[in-house]
């Protein structure tokens, strides 16, 4: 297979027409393209809804709203990104398509570009040498903003196997492109290992293990942009959710999936899928750490199923001149026996009325009376049945569960003897209980413990995917809340063990997947690092022998000698150095980060203030500046193409993971990595 890169007034021995004249009419076919793009959205526009009714016509409405958006162009990104050419001899014979973010057909319905999810786009991201896939020729587009500068193409004819396959400079230079802003799809870059992923069955839970810089968040988001497009009514009835670390993330990635075609996809943190309280309390590192255990499921479940009472008396039902009875026996029974069939509390205690109501009926059928349907509602809703009900399978309130087991001593020590110590209890109790649930400050970990009780009383519906992203950082109960949303569906776990910052990160993607309810997912890992220098990733890499020693350093499939710069200063002189650099990297193009500790940001904000550095701080919104300022804790998922770290001693000893957070810092670069320090180094990167 070779490889011929071209680019406009050039005029390779390609064997085609010179390069100018392929661009000219690439360029040709691209304005067309846009043209029945805009069609298309007209027509859609132009369409009334016509609906039976009122109900209907607002659905038709909403799905003619929702197909004009999805069919927006967008100038600054090209429609399409590379063309397959087949050869002769195989289907499709001799057809040539171009490639694209989302299908495009004229006005007689002929396909103009076809959506990169489609089967027949396939070859684009797997041909090899090897396996040319029935392929003559792939050329990719290189394009600044929207219009198209240049193209590659590799020639699949006579190619003999074996040996390294061409590394492709457009690739490379889309990779390397300076990034402003949030995250671009790498839908024209994706990688034949990642490919394997986003294109996984849809019913196949998939754990990503990625070092930085290997591309698992955009992996994850594009495995949703297909499943949407290959099984979209099974996928779409149920719905989609992607879960991040937090706000700065989520904004970080919100446009991605647009891009791709897909609005519909709801991205939210683990602490808003949980919100049905409002968080305004932290917890110690011990209170959140057994908290975030799993064993306090087990102490949920024991509170709420001692709420069950023994009946002490029998129930009469008056009807007319009779007594219907059903004795105290008889009820606890058939308590019993719903407990033992493992349902949900809140659908126990509906079960008990019917299996009451059901006694009282076989009672008077046996006297002759008739009965139907009716007549066992009219029973199940009397006020001895209800009474009943309610002595032995009392209503529960989720919140008040939780309320009750963190503000009294003796119902925690209840429910969690022989699970947790003394120490645990105490760490989790309340010293000073509140009022009220109202009164409460409920903490994160406070909220998970709310929806586990929900949903031991009542069943949480399930969705049909759910991406869950720096998953090593979530605890077994928050891995539980999120399990129980795709319960009945799959997921897409995408995290790196050696990025674990919370006290209860996992050790082991096996834990983390039997507390999601998955244990059955196979682990991927990706090894090739596409966005971050080699220089930078070995740099970085110094740390895994302490913080993941069973983890293998990643590879670069990129290299620059001038990535990485380790500036060490006086303490006197570290101010100016740092609003010296600072200036430096903002005249250049790309995003810059200063990355530090939490505690020092407000007084390196400060000092940038002083020096006359535009900046912004980065706390949950989008940047308005060239530089911004980040609190070390909101970096994680975050990518810039120039990051300068500053006092990395600093960051390693603010808590007790800050090697791993340390590493996280030095890994957000794409580009350029500048560390500049007054402290000595952490030892393993003297």
């Amino acid at each position: 297979m070779s490889a011929v890169s071209q680019a406009e007034g050039e005029s390779p021995d390609t064997g085609q027409a010179p390069g100018a004249d392929v661009l000219t009419a690439e360029r040709a076919y691209l304005l067309k393209s846009r043209e029945f793009l805009h069609l298309m959205r007209e027509d859609v526009l132009s369409l009334k809804a016509l609906g039976g009714d009122p109900i209907s016509e607002e659905f038709l409405k909403a799905e003619l709203y929702h197909r004009a958006e999805a069919l927006k162009d967008l100038p600054g990104t090209p429609l399409f990104f590379g063309r397959l050419d087949y050869a002769a001899g195989e289907p499709p014979r001799g057809e040539t398509f171009h490639i694209g973010r989302r299908h495009v057909h004229d006005p007689g319905g002929h396909p103009v570009i076809i959506d990169w999810r489609a089967p027949v786009s396939r070859p684009f991201y797997r041909a090899s040498r090897a396996q040319p896939m029935g392929l003559a020729l792939r050329r990719r587009f290189g394009f600044s903003g929207g219009e198209l500068t240049a193209f590659e193409d590799e020639r699949f004819r006579g190619a003999t196997a074996g040996g390294a396959e061409p590394v492709s400079r457009l690739l490379i230079e889309e990779i390397e492109r300076p990034r402003s802003g949030p995250m671009r799809d790498i839908v024209a870059t994706i990688q034949p290992e990642q490919d394997d992923i986003v294109r996984a069955d849809v019913g196949e839970t998939v754990c990503v293990q990625g070092a930085p810089g290997t591309g698992k968040t955009a992996v994850g988001l594009h495995r949703v942009a297909y499943l949407l497009y290959a099984y979209k009514e099974r996928v779409a009835r149920r719905g989609v959710l992607v879960i991040g670390p937090n706000h700065a993330f989520l904004a970080y990635i919100r446009n991605v999936l647009p891009a791709l075609g897909e609005i519909d996809v709801s991205q939210m943190t683990v602490t808003e899928l949980a919100a049905s309280v409002p968080v305004r309390g932290h917890d110690s590192v011990l209170a959140a750490r057994v908290k975030g255990d799993a064993r306090m499921a087990v102490v949920l479940h024991r509170a709420l199923w001692s709420r069950l009472a023994q009946p002490d008396a029998a129930l009469v039902l008056p009807s007319g001149s009779r007594r219907w009875r059903v004795s105290a026996y008889d009820l606890a029974g058939l308590a019993t026996e719903l407990q033992e069939r493992g349902v949900r509390y809140g659908t126990g205690r509906g079960l008990l009325a019917h299996r009451i109501a059901h006694v009282i009926l076989t009672q008077m059928e046996a006297a002759g009376e008739s009965c139907d349907d009716r007549t066992h509602d009219a029973v199940r809703r009397t006020r001895p049945v209800r009474a009943a009900v309610d002595a032995i399978w009392p209503k529960v309130d989720p919140v008040r569960l939780v309320f009750s087991l963190l503000s009294s001593p003796d119902a925690l020590g209840a429910a969690a003897e022989g699970i947790l110590d003394e120490a645990e209890q105490c760490a989790i109790v309340w010293e000073k209980p509140p009022r009220g649930p109202g009164a409460a400050h409920w903490s994160a970990a406070d909220a998970v413990l709310i929806d586990e009780a929900r949903d031991l009383i009542e069943r949480t519906p399930s969705l049909s995917h759910v991406v869950v992203d720096e998953a090593q950082d979530l605890s077994p109960m928050e891995c539980r809340a999120i399990g129980r949303r795709c319960s009945t569906g799959a997921a897409t776990v995408l995290g790196d063990l050696a990025q674990g910052t919370t006290p209860w990160a996992t050790s082991t993607w096996a834990d983390l997947l039997g507390h999601l309810g998955k244990p059955e997912a196979e682990v991927r890992v990706l090894r090739t690092g596409y966005r971050v220098p080699r220089q930078i990733l070995d740099y970085a890499s110094r740390l895994l022998q302490r913080i993941a020693p069973e983890l293998a350093p990643a590879a670069s499939l990129r290299e620059d000698s001038g990535a990485l710069d380790v500036i060490g200063v006086e303490a006197a002189r570290l101010p100016s150095q740092l609003a010296a650099v600072c200036a430096d990297a903002s005249a250049l193009a790309g995003s810059v980060a200063l990355i530090a500790a939490d505690q020092q940001v407000p007084e390196l904000s400060r000092l940038l203030t002083e020096y006359a550095v535009a900046h912004a701080v980065l706390g949950g919104a989008d940047a308005a500046e060239r530089l911004t300022l980040v609190p070390v804790t909101l970096a994680k998922g975050l990518e810039f193409d120039h990051v300068i770290v500053v006092e990395p001693a600093e960051i390693a000893r603010a808590e007790a993971r800050g090697l791993q957070r340390l590493y996280v810092a030095l890994t957000r670069a794409v580009s350029r990595l500048t560390i500049l320090h007054a402290e000595p180094l952490p030892d393993l990167l003297r």
